[in-house]
């Protein structure tokens, strides 16, 4: 027994008096293939000014919309290149002082041990 009274049972709401307010159900056959069809074209976009197109998977600029100076794509390919090769450098030079971090402990306890050898010889032969 329901603590109010009646148990809670809401309306139903009345059927719908049109199924769609879209016209394109009335449309012959190819009209609606080209208005929902599959072939999208290909993708573009407009950024500052550059049209780009989505081809095999990446972003490329149209031809003709190229706004940017050649010589400085080239300059900055360039300065790019050094850089890379510059840091190859310093990582290779990272890698050589580590290694001579790492053997200067033991050549040191080797050090110690032979000038050990040499003192106890030095003090067996007084």
């Amino acid at each position: 027994m329901p603590l109010f009274g009646k148990t809670f049972s809401p309306k139903k709401t009345p059927p719908r008096k049109c199924a769609s307010l879209s016209n394109l159900h009335s449309l012959d056959r190819s009209t609606r293939e080209i208005e929902l069809g599959l072939d999208y074209g290909i993708p573009t976009m407009n950024l500052a000014g550059q049209s780009l197109k989505f081809e095999n998977g990446q972003w490329v600029a149209e031809s003709g919309s190229f706004t940017g100076d050649r010589r400085e794509m080239q300059r900055l390919r360039k300065r790019n290149q050094q850089l890379e090769e510059e840091n190859n450098l310093l990582r290779l030079k990272v890698d050589i002082l580590l290694d001579m971090v790492s053997l200067c402990p033991t050549a040191l306890l080797r050090r110690e041990s032979d000038l050990g050898s040499l003192q106890g010889a030095l003090a067996l032969s007084e």
